[in-house]
């Protein structure tokens, strides 16, 4: 790779260490009641900000009590975006443009296992209601949004990336750049040399 492709790349690594501070994810409930809003953000290692004002809500709905323990996620998580972060510094230091393409793939893997995973949490947590619970309106559900807002009673969901996903993904985008940079830069090289 190109120096100037080497120190993004390492950038680019030093970048994610962040994911592993910051949320990935915020949720924010929004109702008359609540003008300012409920906030829960999912962090590598659990779920935080307002969770027991969120379970209180649920329970008159019949939704499940939100307990990180019943997330295996949360204990592999932190240890899977190590890996990640490391594969970062082994293409730096090995300087192979076949290291970047791994690395871009296993985090484009993540990606997509990621929003699978977190839309089945939704999921189940919004469609296995109590039959018994409090408040009960015949055929409705309330899964929330996998991304932007969505009507829930008289509460609006909203559901965007925090700052830890953006510490990966923008990385991941100039990832894709320079690895589609340096394919064509050598080609071209390969062309010239054989010319």
């Amino acid at each position: 790779m190109k120096s100037i492709s080497r120190w993004i790349v390492l950038a680019c690594a030093i970048c994610m260490i962040g994911s592993l501070i910051f949320p990935f994810w915020k949720i924010t409930l929004l109702a008359p009641q609540y003008p300012e809003g409920i906030v829960m953000f999912i962090y590598p290692k659990g779920v935080g900000g307002q969770v027991d004002l969120v379970n209180n809500l649920n329970h008159y709905i019949g939704m499940r009590v939100i307990d990180n323990a019943d997330f295996p996620e949360f204990s592999i998580l932190p240890y899977w975006l190590g890996i990640l972060i490391l594969a970062g510094f082994i293409t730096f230091f090995t300087n192979k443009l076949q290291w970047l393409w791994v690395w871009i793939s296993l985090l484009l893997l993540t990606g997509i296992v990621g929003v699978i995973d977190f839309w089945r949490w939704e999921y189940n947590y919004g469609h296995h209601l109590d039959p018994h619970a409090a408040i009960i309106v015949p055929g409705m559900s309330y899964q929330p949004p996998l991304f932007g807002y969505k009507q829930l009673l008289n509460f609006v969901a909203g559901s965007f990336p925090a700052v830890g996903a953006y510490m990966i993904i923008v990385p991941g985008i100039l990832l894709m750049g320079i690895a589609l940079f340096e394919r064509r830069y050598l080609k071209k090289w390969q062309y010239v040399k054989a010319g």
